[in-house]
């Protein structure tokens, strides 16, 4: 069995913590990232193609990762976007009458390298304690010092531009362009269950590379305007930012999910800041101060809005709060048509919590 012949394999922290496993299927090599956890008991394949994890070595808090396989439908881009994958258990069998490939297959053929048999228990704990930081992974486990001179090298996450890596080269259409609206998005990594909750909706977007211009999306005569969610620090996002304040100026209907909406925050003088250890599972519970109810969501961010500032800020308003540390989890602008949420409506926990975001930015276009 494939078990008895894998290579053993090491996690290696920036600050020389090392944690061991052993490579998943016949795989050997290395991968760096910044090293993160997720604590969604399901949906590992939206999360491993998700854009938002470019370049980052994901944990499974999971014990069983792979029993369900994999689908073709079941993606958020175009191929696995995480550096790596760190697991308990990898199940090389599968069981599930929708799913088409074992989850080794998929990794295979995305050639990701994935490690197994590690203690996630222990590894999560360590991150918790110390922060999400630069580790990497490899089956070089008798390389120590050269890993951690390599390791030395990767630059870190906090002021890293990453919306240029997964954006679209090129503008493109989705959904039915007979549709009653038009909306025009801005791709700083944005994920197709997005696009599929907003061309439900009787809307037709079109979508723009992540430094598109104001002029360029508003060539498009769009109804509305979207920022997506996606990778890295959103301080050096300048181009996205001034594609906001554009849109605020003129008083459009602007909607901003995750990246795009610290973007919103940015382009409102509010300063994000690197979380300790981020926000990333499917469990995650908030509160919609407007309405007072709770909502469990998904998240998946490791940068957040300043409270304070936005507090202080005469044109926000902060509408939803995260229950577990009080971070900001959603702004709307007082006297404009702009709104944003840190978290994502359109993966469904709940399922159906937060999907009323989609229907309020429809009706923002009405208005």
């Amino acid at each position: 069995m494939k078990y008895q012949k894998r290579q053993k394999a090491i996690v290696l922290l920036a600050d020389g913590t090392i944690f061991y496993g052993k490579a998943v299927g016949n795989k050997q090599g290395t991968s760096f990232g910044e090293v993160c956890f997720n604590t969604g008991m399901t949906g590992y394949q939206e999360i491993f193609t998700d854009p938002s994890y470019f370049g980052q070595l994901m944990v499974a808090t999971n014990a069983h990762i792979g029993n369900y396989g994999t689908n073709v439908d079941e993606v958020e881009s175009d191929s696995i976007k995480i550096a790596g994958l760190i697991v308990k258990n990898f199940s090389y069998e599968y069981s599930r009458d929708a799913a088409d490939s074992s989850l080794e297959d998929f990794l295979d053929k995305n050639n990701l390298l994935a490690i197994s048999d590690v203690d996630t228990r222990a590894l999560v704990s360590y991150i918790r304690d110390h922060g999400a930081m630069n580790a990497v992974i490899s089956t070089e486990v008798d390389n120590i010092e050269g890993l951690k001179k390599q390791l030395a090298e990767v630059p870190n996450m906090e002021g890293l531009e990453l919306a240029s890596k997964v954006s679209t080269k090129e503008p493109y259409y989705f959904g039915n362009e007979n549709a009653t609206y038009k909306v025009a998005a801005l791709d700083i990594g944005i994920k197709k269950n997005i696009l599929r909750n907003i061309a439900e909706r009787d809307a037709y977007i079109k979508v723009f590379p992540y430094d598109s211009k104001f002029e360029d999306l508003e060539a498009f005569k769009p109804d509305g305007y979207f920022l997506s969610n996606g990778p890295g620090d959103p301080e050096p996002l300048l181009e996205a930012q001034e594609v906001a304040k554009e849109i605020i100026k003129r008083d459009l209907p602007l909607f901003g999910i995750c990246l795009g909406h610290q973007v919103i925050a940015r382009a409102n003088g509010v300063s994000t800041y690197k979380m300790h250890n981020g926000h990333r599972g499917i469990n995650h519970p908030v509160k919609n101060l407007i309405t007072g109810k709770g909502e469990i969501t998904s998240q998946n961010h490791g940068f957040a809005v300043n409270r304070e500032e936005a507090e202080q800020n005469p044109d926000l308003e902060i509408t939803h709060l995260h229950l577990n540390d009080n971070t900001v989890a959603g702004l709307a602008m007082k006297n404009k048509n702009v709104f944003s949420v840190q978290y994502h409506p359109e993966a469904s926990p709940g399922p159906h919590d937060s999907s009323y975001l989609f229907d309020q930015f429809i009706s923002n276009l009405k208005k």
